[in-house]
C-alpha cells in the first residue's frame, strides 16, 4: 500500500520518476513561464502571482483534454471554486488568468499530470466518468527586506478536492515556506499554535520537481510565509499545484442548475 493511501501524504522527487529525452528543456520552459505570471487580483497585497487551467483525464487511457477558457475583454480565464473549504473566499468563485497555450502543450507538464493521476485511487462508481484536474501555477515573490508573501489559506487546511499534488519549480533567495502535515481536527490552526507532537511531519521543498501529495480526507496541510533571503535581488518560491476530483453524476439536490434560477443560466 502506498504511503498516500495509508497515511494521506507522500513525498516524491520527480526527477527520479519522469525521465525522457528533452526533459531539461521542457523544465526550463516551465520555469520561464513563472517569470510572466500576473498578480493574484484577489490578494494583490500578499505578493502572490498565479495562472490556472482546467482539464479532464480520461480513465484507462489517461488522455488529457484541456477544457475551454472563459474569454473576457479579450483575455482567457478559468473559474475556480472551493465551497466552504477556503475560509478566505467562503462560497466564492474566483477567476484566474489561464495558463498559456505553450504551457498547456509542454510535455513535462502533461507527464507530471499523468504521474500524479496514477497515484490517485477512487471508488469504482467514481471511476466511470472522466476526472477533473485543476492546474495552478503559483509564485510567491518578495522584492524588499520585510516583504512577506502568503499562500491561501494561510493555515492548516483541506482543499475540498480528494487529491492535491505540489511540485516545486524554483526556490531562490527566500526564507520560510515550510510545509507541514497534520490531521483534520487541526484544520484552521497555525502550526506554531500546536505542540510538535500534533504535527505529523514538516519539511521544505528545495530542488526543482521535489514534490508531495495529500489525500484530503485524511490530513490537513500548510505552506508557510515566504520572506526575502540574505542575498541581493528578489526572492521567489514557484510551484505547480494539481488537484483531482471525479466528474460523477451529482446528487440533484446539490446541483446548482437544478435550483430553477433560469435567469442566471446559459446555453453551452
Amino acid at each position: 500500500m502506498s504511503q498516500l493511501k495509508e497515511a494521506g501524504f507522500e513525498y516524491y522527487q520527480l526527477k527520479n520518476e519522469i525521465q525522457y529525452e528533452g526533459i531539461e528543456e521542457d523544465l526550463k520552459k516551465l520555469t520561464n513561464a513563472f517569470d510572466h505570471l500576473p498578480t493574484d487580483e484577489y490578494a494583490p497585497h500578499l505578493n502572490r502571482y498565479r495562472r490556472y487551467a482546467r482539464a479532464i483525464i480520461m480513465p484507462g487511457t489517461h488522455e488529457i483534454r484541456w477544457l475551454p477558457e472563459t474569454k473576457i475583454d479579450g483575455k482567457n480565464y478559468y473559474e475556480y471554486f472551493q465551497g466552504s473549504y477556503n475560509p478566505e473566499y467562503m462560497g466564492e468563485y474566483r477567476r484566474f488568468p489561464a495558463l498559456t497555450k505553450e504551457s498547456m502543450q509542454n510535455k513535462l507538464l502533461e507527464e507530471i499530470i499523468r504521474f500524479d493521476f496514477r497515484e490517485t485511487f477512487w471508488m469504482r462508481e467514481d471511476a466511470l466518468m472522466p476526472f477533473h484536474a485543476g492546474i495552478h501555477f503559483v509564485k510567491l515573490l518578495v522584492e524588499n527586506e520585510g516583504d512577506v508573501a502568503v499562500s491561501s489559506p494561510n493555515n492548516l487546511h483541506q482543499d475540498g478536492e480528494p487529491f492535491t499534488f505540489a511540485h516545486l519549480i524554483r526556490r531562490n533567495n527566500i526564507k520560510g515556506a515550510m510545509n507541514a502535515i497534520s490531521t483534520p481536527k487541526h484544520r484552521g490552526k497555525m502550526p506554531e499554535e500546536m505542540p510538535d507532537s500534533e504535527i505529523t511531519t514538516s519539511f521544505y521543498l528545495e530542488e526543482p520537481l521535489e514534490s508531495y501529495s495529500v489525500y484530503d480526507p485524511l490530513v490537513t496541510h500548510y505552506v508557510g510565509e515566504v520572506e526575502k533571503g540574505n542575498q541581493a535581488g528578489i526572492g521567489e518560491r514557484s510551484a505547480i499545484l494539481i488537484d483531482f476530483q471525479p466528474t460523477v453524476i451529482a446528487d440533484p439536490d446539490v446541483v446548482r442548475s437544478m435550483q430553477g434560477e433560469t435567469s442566471k443560466m446559459i446555453y453551452v
